[in-house]
């Protein structure tokens, strides 16, 4: 067989739909890649609390899953995982500039440890061994990501206030169900996932990338500069399309099972054009 290849996929509106059931097709997809020998991963915004569950029900068994928006990899040893990489920045003056801007907003932060504090819960939110705490607790030691949700406000308001607040010492993405997601300076989906390709000794042509954000344009910009795949979901917006080599089709008509077929010689997924 030819060499195996790194697939990348995110979770959110590429391998599940927004009710949380899987995309159709994928579960079958993704098993296919994997009995042809490549090695399957998942590269996501959630914590490894709530990713874990989908790396079980994809049967996949990957030595590494990437979580956080890469600020958290994830390494299988044995039948148990250990936090192999973490990367942590001091959220003191981004908490301020946010809560100054944002008071009435649900504010969270993720430790090294993986533990979650948070100031208001909220249904999107993972908060199992989580500890509510007084806003002035958040930053009282380094993290690995802070979350920003604003009841009320849009991806766009986000957008201007992320250009306002002049948050350019660390990584921001902005998720679907519009909150706001920040990493360490640098660090992204792309930025784990290389250390991941690095680890396993694999060819550079040999990745293949999917997703639908802009957390996902670091990936995509990882993959095709080492002559890889990145393929954008066909609900994406323009921007993120646009920075794709690909586009499939959107989530709730099997875009992602149709980008995977193409791994195994099944027709190939339209060329990007204009984004529209």
């Amino acid at each position: 067989m030819t060499a195996a290849w790194l697939v990348g996929l995110d979770v959110d509106g590429t391998i599940i739909l927004q009710d949380e059931t899987m995309s159709p097709g994928v579960p079958e997809a993704v098993a296919r890649v994997r009995d042809a020998g490549h090695f399957v991963t998942i590269a996501t915004g959630r914590s490894w609390m709530g990713t874990e569950r989908w790396v079980d029900a994809l049967e996949i068994t990957p030595e590494f899953v990437v979580c956080s928006n890469g600020a958290v990899t994830m390494r299988r040893v044995g039948d148990a995982w250990e936090r192999w990489h973490v990367e942590t920045f001091d959220p003191t003056a981004v908490l301020e500039l946010l809560t100054e801007r944002l008071p009435e907003a649900h504010y969270m932060v993720e430790l090294a440890t993986g533990q979650r504090l948070f100031t208001g819960e909220l249904d999107d939110w993972t908060l199992n061994d989580g500890r509510l705490v007084e806003l002035d607790e958040l930053g009282a030691e380094p993290v690995s990501r802070v979350v920003v949700v604003s009841p009320g406000h849009s991806e766009d308001d986000f957008h201007r206030l992320v250009a306002d607040a002049g948050l350019n010492e660390v990584s921001y993405a902005i998720g679907w169900t519009a909150w706001l997601d920040i990493a360490p300076q640098g660090v992204d989906k792309g930025t784990a996932l290389e250390r991941v390709h690095a680890e396993l000794g694999m060819q550079d042509g040999n990745v293949f990338v999917a997703g639908d954000g802009r957390n996902d344009l670091g990936m995509f910009g990882w993959a095709l500069g080492v002559g890889g795949r990145a393929v954008a979901m066909g609900q994406a917006v323009d921007e993120v399309k646009d920075a794709a080599g690909e586009v499939t089709a959107d989530v709730a008509d099997g875009g992602l099972a149709l980008a995977l077929d193409t791994l195994l010689g099944r027709p190939a997924v339209p060329q990007v054009g204009t984004g529209e």
